[in-house]
This record gives C-alpha cells, structure tokens and sequence, in this order.
C-alpha cells in the first residue's frame, strides 16, 4: 500500500501517509504469516524514506565489536519475527504510535561483518541520511558498538543527552592490545568525538563484577549520572525514572537499550549476562517512564538468538522496541505540534 504514495502527483497528506504506513492486520493475515518486517510494517528503501515517513525502523546486523558471547548479529532477524506479535495500542500508556507518526521497516545496514571501522562508517552514513531527511531512527542490533555511529549521526550539530539503561558502562577505554571500538566503549568514544555530553548522560542498572575498582571513575569524572543498580533496588524504578529526567532536561536526548539490564532469568540471549537485573515488568516500568521528553532517537541492542532459542529474549527485545516507539512516536508528534503553533504566532 505504501507505494501507492508515489503514484500522487501530489505530496501525501500526513492522513494519507499514516494511512499508508500502517502494520499488516492480524485480522487479514495471521501474524504467523507474511514476510517478516519489524512490527510488520510496510518495507521501504531506505532512499524513498526521508518525506515518506517520520520513523524508520532499520536492523543493524553486526556483533563485530563483541568480547565475550556473539550472536547479536542474528538479533533483527529474530526480533523481527519476535515483533510480529506486537499490536497497534500501548495497553499501559494507551499511546497509539502509528496514528501519530508514518513508520516503516527500512530494512538492515549493510554492514561488513569483518570490518568494524568500515561497519561504523556504513551505519554512520544511513543514519546520517535518514536523519538529514527528517526521518527518526529506531534501531535493533547488534552490539553495543553501533550506538557510536547513531551518536555521530544524530549529534553532529551539538551534543545529545542519554539514557542508558545497560548491566555495563560501555565507557572503558582499550580491549586486546589498543582496540578502542568494541562493544564496551562506545560512549567514551562518543563522548571524546563531542557528540554526547556527558553531563547530560544517565546511565541506569550498572552492575556487576569489574576488572578494577576504578573502572566506573572515568565515567564519573566526566560527569556520568550512574544509577545503579543497588540504588534502583534501595530507592525504586520512580526515583530511577525521575532523576534521570532531571539529568537529560529538555534537550535532545537519545534512548539506548542494552538488553542486559534485564536480568538473564528472562533474558538470556545475550552476550555477557549478569544476574540481579530488571524483570521484565520492571523494564517496562522503566522505559515507560520517560514519556515527553525531546528524545531523537532509539536503539535496543544485544540480543543474540543463538543464546536462546526458546526466542523469549528477542520477545522481550521487540516488546521493549515497541515501547520505545511509542515514546518516540509521542516526542515527534509533540514536536511537530510545537512547531506548528511557532509558525502559526
């Protein structure tokens, strides 16, 4: 139905687009069959993307940055699938995310899966173009490595804000003799390149054994707000929820989901699992929490299939990726309402 669009010799109204873009109905065609896109959307190119849609779901296939456990290069695949699951309307929130933005499934990077630099550059550049043409990325991993390009590409014009819900700082400096891009150094990596500011960063559900008592002091140093994990069970998802509210503030924020953080009793299809994390309710509590904010952009990363093939944690993936839609469904659409009474006054 989607490409219907581009038979109108005039520009698609927003209710045409969002009637477009719309997920294929289990009430059509049962949600075990037809080709498997995220939330099963309409695909679409992501060159036709930008004046098409306002959020392009894409796949990150890439584990070449792990150091423990892969797999997470099968994670779009599996999430994929897992998503077919999700409906329309947010039960918790009631938010409706396809009736306030067009979404599509713009397929996977084509990343390389023996290059990490040049996978950076290839996620870097797609990014960078959807976001050039106005478009929201969601994006399903991977590992952990490919939030740095995101960060470049969303924040090449000023620094974001974060929220980091993660088992792992993902701040540590060199792995294996000097490699500095791995799948545990992404935000440092960000924060040197200017693109994360890291009084802006909050990171959620730390926990875990350390290779030294100083590893988290660089991280704090810079200004990192670390909640973790201890603190959550002391003072509780609300307070979790409303100090990182205070930390990001209203500026331009991006959203990046380890599935780590939840603890490997319902998750553990993941690379480096560590125990007394989230429950999965808990998860959503969490995510949920962060309605209204200015966020830019989202990712949920590794899942690995290969380490559960019950698919429970790629279920628990695209159940997090729908919420995360949501939320960025919601900030779009307030955006575009605000900018539509600026240009009214």
């Amino acid at each position: 139905m989607a490409q219907n669009l581009k038979k109108n010799a005039e520009p698609a109204t927003r209710e045409q687009r969002l009637e477009a873009f719309q997920p294929l109905s289990g009430m059509v065609v049962p949600r075990f069959a037809g080709i498997s896109t995220f939330m099963r959307l309409p695909y679409l190119a992501p060159t036709q993307a930008p004046g098409e849609i306002d959020i392009a779901l894409l796949g990150i296939p890439f584990d070449g940055a792990t150091t423990n456990r892969p797999g997470a290069r099968l994670g779009p695949r599996q999430v994929r699938e897992a998503s077919s699951l999700m409906r329309l309307v947010n039960y918790g929130t009631l938010v409706a995310p396809y009736d306030l933005c067009a979404c599509a499934d713009v397929g996977d990077v084509p990343v390389n899966p023996i290059d990490v630099q040049d996978t950076i550059r290839r996620i870097e550049a797609e990014v960078a173009y959807l976001h050039q043409g106005g478009v929201t990325p969601l994006s399903i991993g991977g590992d952990h490595i490919i939030s740095y390009p995101i960060l470049r590409a969303l924040g090449s014009k000023g620094p974001l804000g974060m929220i980091h819900v993660d088992a792992h700082s993902d701040t540590g400096d060199t792995y294996f003799g000097g490699q500095k891009l791995t799948h545990g150094t992404p935000f440092r990596r960000a924060i040197e390149d200017g693109v994360l500011d890291p009084e802006r960063v909050v990171q959620i559900g730390i926990r875990g054994t350390m290779y030294s008592a100083d590893e988290r002091q660089w991280a704090l140093d810079q200004g990192i707000r670390i909640i973790d994990m201890e603190e959550v069970a002391e003072k509780g998802i609300p307070y979790a929820i409303a100090e990182a509210r205070r930390v990001v503030g209203t500026e331009p924020t991006y959203f990046t989901f380890d599935i780590d953080s939840i603890d490997p009793a319902f998750a553990p299809g993941t690379g480096t699992p560590e125990i007394g994390g989230f429950t999965s309710r808990e998860a959503l509590q969490l995510v949920r929490g962060f309605r209204h904010l200015n966020l830019v952009g989202a990712d949920v990363v590794e899942v690995s299939p290969p380490l559960d093939q019950t698919g429970g944690t790629a279920l628990v993936g695209a159940s997090i990726a729908f919420e995360l839609l949501c939320l960025l469904a919601e900030a779009r659409a307030e955006r575009t309402a605000k900018e539509t009474r600026l240009n009214v006054v």
